[in-house]
C-alpha cells in the first residue's frame, strides 16, 4: 500500500507520519509536496499536523488553495482513502470534505497533553482493528481544536453515525469536563459520509510505537492497511 503525506509550508507532523507509515506499519510512503498538481499512484493520503501557511487567516484557510488541494479533493471523492490529522482536520473542513468549522480552544490556550478518547464504531476504515466503546490514549497539541457545527450538522452527523472519536475520561463517559478544548458533543474525529474521509484532532501517528509511550494510534493506520487489503482481496 502506498502512502502519500501532504507537506505544506509549516508542516510539522510530516515526518512523523512517514516514519509510522515507513518504518512502522511497513509500508510505502513519499512526501508529497504542496505546490504537486496530481496525486496519482496513491492508494491514501495523509494531511498531517502543524501550522501550515503560519496558520494566517485561520487555521488551514490559506493551505486549502494549495496547488495540491484539487487533487486531494478529488481523490477523495473517488473514494480513496484520506485522513487529516490536527492541521489536517482544519484543512479539510476548509475544503468542504468534512462539515463544520475549528474555532479557538475554549481555554484561548494551546493545549500539548494526552486525552482518552471513545470509539464509536469500529466499522470504518480507520476503525476496524478497534472495539466499539473502546478508550485509546492519544495526544493533542492544539490552540484551534474546538470543533463547531450548527444543530442541522451536530443531528445529521449523529443521525448518520459519522462521529468517529469523542473526548471521554478512562471510563468512557463524555462529558464536558473531560473535553480538553469545548468541542460541541465532545467531538474530536469525525468522517464523511462516504467513510473514506476522517479528520481527528488528537495525533495517533504520536501513540503508534511503544517508544513513545503508547500504541493506540498505530490502530488507526493500520486499519486503514487492512481495509485497503480486504478490497483487494475481494
Amino acid at each position: 500500500m502506498k502512502f502519500g503525506v501532504v507537506v505544506f509550508p509549516g508542516s510539522n507532523c510530516d515526518a512523523d507520519c512517514y516514519n509510522v507509515i515507513k518504518d512502522v506499519l511497513g509500508q510505502e510512503a513519499e512526501y508529497i509536496w504542496h505546490k504537486e498538481t496530481s496525486v496519482l499512484g496513491y492508494d491514501a493520503l495523509i494531511l498531517p499536523g502543524g501550522f501550515s501557511y503560519g496558520d494566517y487567516l485561520r487555521t488551514g484557510a490559506i493551505a486549502r488553495f494549495s496547488p495540491v488541494m484539487p487533487a486531494v479533493i478529488d481523490f477523495a471523492n473517488q473514494g480513496g482513502l484520506l485522513i487529516g490529522i490536527c492541521n489536517g482536520f482544519q484543512i479539510l473542513l476548509e475544503a468542504g470534505l468534512l462539515p463544520g468549522a475549528m474555532l479557538r480552544n475554549r481555554s484561548l490556550k494551546f493545549i500539548c497533553d494526552g486525552v482518552n478518547l471513545k470509539v464509536k464504531r469500529n466499522d470504518t476504515a480507520f476503525s476496524k482493528l478497534l472495539q466499539p466503546s473502546e478508550i485509546i490514549r492519544v495526544p493533542i497539541a492544539h490552540g484551534e481544536g474546538n470543533y463547531f457545527c450548527d444543530e442541522a450538522t451536530l443531528a445529521e452527523l449523529q443521525r448518520e453515525n459519522r462521529i468517529l472519536f469523542t473526548y471521554c475520561n478512562a471510563n468512557g463517559d463524555e462529558d464536558m469536563a473531560f473535553n480538553p478544548n469545548g468541542s460541541v458533543a465532545n467531538i474530536a474525529g469525525i468522517i464523511n459520509k462516504q467513510g473514506n474521509v476522517l479528520g481527528m484532532m488528537p495525533h495517533p501517528e504520536r501513540c503508534s510505537e511503544q517508544i513513545l509511550g503508547g500504541t493506540d494510534g498505530y490502530k488507526i493506520f493500520a486499519s486503514m492497511l487492512e481495509s485497503f487489503q480486504e478490497v483487494g482481496r475481494k
